[in-house]
């Protein structure tokens, strides 16, 4: 029983991070819930983020912008009924805010749930063996502050919980915990354009540095997504009421190629040491590296600040995933409160990715604490 539970739990994993092919060689991790993009914003635009225009949901992309905000506080809730293609009731939900200390200081916090629905399990001899109801969550604080005019930087805290064995009462799958953190940057500056001035954002994220989680009492351990993410973003007002942006993401995992290890060096390889020999241990030397880098472009049209079409791209090389896909989206803002949805459009076969459709519902909590006066 014990092996088809630690079968079942690497499945979920996998079932999450990529759509396998037999000529696939990507990287695994514990807990890859953590790298999917919760809001529709982002989702809209090629799930880019770490230097776009701050927004309420910045603390997944880049808390560093939360400086930035026009606004004082604000909170967003956003929801994703994931991979429906292969599977009913596997669903993300992201609770986000932020709250300004003053002009150079804000602290921030999210909540991320993601449920795998309910699973049914059976023994070897075909008898019921009990359902499980697998689930995620992680919950984080950032602060961030302002260091001039032009340059914020951010540090997170993240507890993370994942229970694959949720429901099942034995003792042969444990729940998986540990606590990791985030260090992020961002620059904005304005650029003298012919007629009017633009603005130039560049942003750093590294996510998810810290222990690892182990199912099985700490007998076998598993790396979770440590991320390293920059980005850049343009934003050019057309006139008084037209402005467009473009932005664009490279990510890679800093997660080490287990290929290279048996599985006991794997588990006792220590998580920093990981991140810095994830740049050096693909099988296919540098070439291999190079693909493992992730990219995705995205564009946002806005009018009057109140209507909002985006659209986008993500590339993930085909034997790392194969994650190829086009995004569109949508937004209306009103006062108080903005709707986004973002949706997937897969270019890749078979890909469980196509389809996957994000909401998110944001409040400026300062704008409607002036509105109920």
């Amino acid at each position: 029983m014990k092996n088809n539970l630690l079968a079942l739990c690497a499945l979920l994993s996998l079932s999450i991070s990529v759509f396998a092919q037999s000529d696939n060689n990507p990287i695994l991790t514990a807990v890859p819930s953590l790298a999917i993009a919760p809001d529709a914003r982002a989702g809209g635009m090629g799930d880019v983020g770490a230097a776009t225009t701050p927004d309420v949901n910045s603390q997944y992309w880049n808390p560093s912008k939360y400086v930035f905000m026009e606004s004082d506080a604000g909170v967003s809730l956003s929801y994703t009924p994931w991979l429906r293609k292969l599977v009913d009731a596997i669903d993300l939900a992201y609770l986000a805010g932020y709250w300004k200390l003053d002009q150079r200081q804000a602290v921030s916090a999210s909540l991320r749930y993601f449920s795998l629905g309910d699973i049914e399990l059976f023994d070897e001899y075909g008898k019921f063996a009990g359902a499980a109801h697998p689930n995620e969550f992680a919950l984080d604080g950032a602060y961030s502050r302002l260091f001039s005019e032009k340059f914020s930087g951010a540090v997170a805290l993240r507890f993370i919980y994942s229970d694959l064995g949720n429901g099942i009462g034995s003792e042969e799958i444990y729940p998986g915990w540990t606590v990791a953190a985030d260090v992020s940057a961002y620059y904005k500056t304005p650029i003298s354009l012919q007629n009017t001035d633009g603005n130039l954002g560049l942003g750093l994220n590294i996510s998810n540095i810290g222990g690892k989680v182990s199912y099985d009492d700490f007998l076998n351990s598993n790396f979770i997504p440590t991320n390293l993410r920059l980005g850049g973003s343009f934003d050019y007002p057309i006139d008084t009421y037209n402005k467009i942006s473009f932005s664009a993401d490279v990510n890679k995992l800093l997660v080490p190629t287990q290929n290279n290890m048996t599985a006991a060096q794997y588990t006792n390889l220590p998580s920093i040491k990981g991140i810095f020999q994830s740049f050096s241990d693909a099988p296919g030397g540098l070439n291999e590296e190079l693909r493992e880098i992730m990219w995705s472009v995205g564009a946002e049209y806005a009018y009057n600040n109140q209507f909002f079409v985006r659209g986008g791209y993500y590339n993930e090389a085909a034997d790392k995933g194969n994650r190829k896909y086009f995004t569109a989206g949508a937004g209306f803002k009103l006062n108080v409160f903005q709707l986004d949805a973002g949706y997937v459009i897969s270019t890749s076969q078979s890909n469980p990715l196509d389809q996957t459709l994000r909401f998110s519902l944001s409040f400026d909590m300062f704008g409607l604490k002036n509105l109920v006066k």
